[in-house]
């Protein structure tokens, strides 16, 4: 087990190196000039103020050094935990930016995905078994899943928030409310986090039951089925197997799909004008922040490795082949 483990931290560790190092080369592959865009934003034309914020920038992330060195630097400074300054919002760190907008993602996607996925394999379960439920959840399910996050958010903004004035449907709270810990605000919270959550949830639900009730049918026609069904095991154990050897897969996909899954969000929260990751993206691109894009990118890519680190985890967990393999015997 120590040793799949350390397998499994260096294949990991590999690919972080490799993320972040694309992740660093964007903003200097990307056309433009980002200072100028700032100072044409304040109609500044002064060449001092320009060559002054162009030395600030250049001290933050070593522009003035050859390539190899500014990639040496930006190393050096992410483990110290600098990501350098916003372009768009200077003199406000990246760090302190993506540390305000980090939790209304994560209050988005963890109990969107956990939701989603246990709700969705159980609703998958019971259609496989129910021939009735089977014909109305199958349809069901394929059209919520073909259907794109963006144009989901923007049909359920139009009908719940516009059309029947159910939820608010823009920003994460109330702005005529201080944040604060009053049960004013965090209503005023919730309410606002219900339309993009339950976008994200819904999209979700479709592809986990479709992809359960495919698993289910075909446990219950395997030959472990047929012969507990012959030794007169009842069918509540019978179902039982079939569920926990279908789970498997799932959570395989569940490690495949949180990259999509989270672009998804991202773009949910541009349609809702939610302040999360996704509204800091759209704003950094607009005004050619770089250097933000580059920092969100990077804690989305390490999100990402660590949700399927632990995925990785889960599966030898519940799965006991997986920990015979490792103990050098046979399943």
């Amino acid at each position: 087990m120590r040793l799949y483990l350390v397998r499994k931290l260096i294949t990991y560790s590999l690919t972080a190196i490799a993320a972040v190092t694309v992740d660093w080369i964007i903003p200097h592959a990307m056309p433009g000039d980002p200072i100028k865009t700032l100072l044409a934003r304040f109609a500044i034309r002064s060449e001092g103020t320009y060559q002054s914020l162009y030395h600030t920038f250049a001290r933050s992330f070593r522009t003035d050094l050859p390539l190899w060195k500014q990639y040496y630097y930006f190393w050096v400074s992410l483990f110290h935990g600098d990501l350098g300054l916003s372009i768009d919002q200077f003199p406000t760190t990246v760090t302190t930016i993506i540390g305000r907008a980090a939790p209304y993602t994560l209050g988005l996607l963890v109990p969107a995905i956990v939701l989603s996925f246990y709700v969705g394999n159980k609703l998958g379960a019971f259609a496989a078994r129910r021939k009735t439920l089977d014909n109305t959840v199958l349809p069901i399910s394929y059209l919520i899943t073909a259907t794109p996050y963006m144009w989901a958010a923007m049909l359920i903004a139009w009908l719940l928030a516009y059309k029947w004035s159910l939820f608010p449907g823009l920003y994460g709270y109330d702005v005529t409310l201080k944040q604060s810990w009053s049960w004013r605000f965090i209503i005023s919270l919730l309410d606002h986090w219900f339309l993009p959550f339950f976008t994200l949830f819904l999209i979700g639900l479709g592809g986990w039951a479709i992809g359960m009730r495919n698993m289910i049918i075909f446990e219950l026609e395997s030959d472990y089925s047929h012969y507990l069904e012959a030794l007169g095991a009842p069918q509540r154990l019978i179902r039982k197997y079939a569920f926990r050897n279908a789970l498997l897969p799932q959570i395989t996909g569940l490690a495949l799909a949180l990259g999509a899954v989270i672009g998804g969000a991202l773009v949910t929260e541009i349609v809702f004008n939610y302040p999360g990751l996704g509204s800091v993206i759209f704003r950094a691109i607009q005004n050619k922040d770089y250097f933000l894009i580059q920092g969100v990118f990077l804690f989305i890519i390490l999100g990402i490795l660590v949700a399927n680190f632990c995925v990785d985890i889960v599966y030898m967990i519940i799965d006991p082949r997986t920990r015979i393999g490792m103990q050098g015997g046979q399943a």
